[in-house]
């Protein structure tokens, strides 16, 4: 369970952010490294792996160039990663050691207790300063679309599945003159582009999501998407790790903070109260649930011993009553 204590990490983030430069073999940052993990600060123009053979740069070759020694040859691209990000963003990105730890972040995965939060810069101004943007998300399969996914209910949306996205406002101000809003995002679900294609559908896409906007955002130097933090509830010590905040304007002059609604720290550490309570929740339930399976088997044995006990004297009557 995530303690309370974490929360003070906030204060030791990392102060390394990414810049305009691009990815390099060398520009590898990590955040966090122990026997069994590293979370590195991907860069926000480079793959993860990729089994094109032209395709060199990757956060696989900066893992192999970093640690040599630390690459599996049991797996195809000798390490494992715990989960993905686009290419185009950046941030926290785990990666595990050995199997026995890729085993248990898969577990945390798959339970969807991990809690991810992400950085972004959003056309427009937000004026609903909190919401829950919920649309499912399902594939494309419209012509030159189908590398792409899209909402239920538009054209060529196949099999869409539900998808929850927590939005906060955290300042508005102006991009390279136009009007934008720097927002924390939380997903609650993990669809593919489920950010990318969740802000578009509120009429908010990311600046310089190419994709997204059918290439017509093409001016800033990357996408606005920042994988900010990454929680995994491991046992028995969990992984909390922050990855900075690219997007200020000592890091990129174009962005221009005009309001600042809420800070950063501060919609962090609220997020990571609420889950907390929804842990210790969860748990409470957990622990209410094996009380009463273990009350309700006591029962049942004393049940069954009565009944033996009652078995035993109406077989005494019988042989009284016989001997009579």
């Amino acid at each position: 369970m995530l303690s309370l204590n974490a929360l003070s990490l906030q204060a030791s983030v990392s102060c390394v952010t990414m810049t305009t430069v691009p990815a390099s073999l060398d520009s590898l940052r990590v955040l966090h490294r122990s026997d069994d993990y590293i979370v590195v600060d991907k860069h926000w123009d480079i793959r993860i792996d990729s089994k094109m053979w032209y395709e060199k740069l990757t956060v696989q070759a900066q893992l192999r160039h970093r640690f040599p020694q630390l690459a599996d040859p049991s797996t195809y691209y000798g390490f494992r990663f715990c989960h993905q990000l686009d290419f185009s963003t950046s941030g926290a990105l785990c990666v595990s050691l050995n199997k026995a730890a890729a085993s248990r972040a898969n577990r945390c995965f798959r339970d969807r207790s991990v809690t991810k939060a992400y950085l972004a810069l959003v056309r427009g101004w937000v004026e609903e300063e909190e919401q829950t943007l919920d649309f499912s998300i399902g594939k494309n399969s419209s012509e030159g679309k189908t590398h792409t996914m899209c909402i239920e209910g538009t054209e060529g949306c196949e099999k869409p599945k539900p998808s929850k996205t927590e939005l906060t406002v955290l300042e508005r101000g102006l991009y390279d003159g136009d009007p934008v809003t720097k927002v924390l995002l939380q997903p609650l679900t993990g669809r593919t582009h489920q950010l990318r294609v969740h802000c578009g559908a509120v009429g908010h896409p990311i600046v310089g999501d190419f994709t997204y906007s059918s290439g017509v955002d093409d001016a800033p130097y990357r996408m606005m998407l920042h994988a900010h933090l990454l929680h995994i509830p491991l046992d028995p010590q969990p992984l909390l790790v922050f990855a900075g905040d690219p997007f200020l304007p000592t890091e990129d002059p174009k962005w221009l903070p005009q309001r600042s609604l809420r800070t950063l720290g501060g919609t962090v550490n609220a997020l990571l109260e609420r889950r907390v309570k929804e842990e210790r929740r969860i748990a409470e339930e957990v622990r209410e649930r094996k009380r009463k399976e273990t009350n309700g088997r006591s029962r049942e044995q004393g049940a069954a011993e009565e009944s033996e006990e009652q078995r035993m004297q109406c077989q005494q009557w019988l042989r009284e009553w016989a001997g009579d």
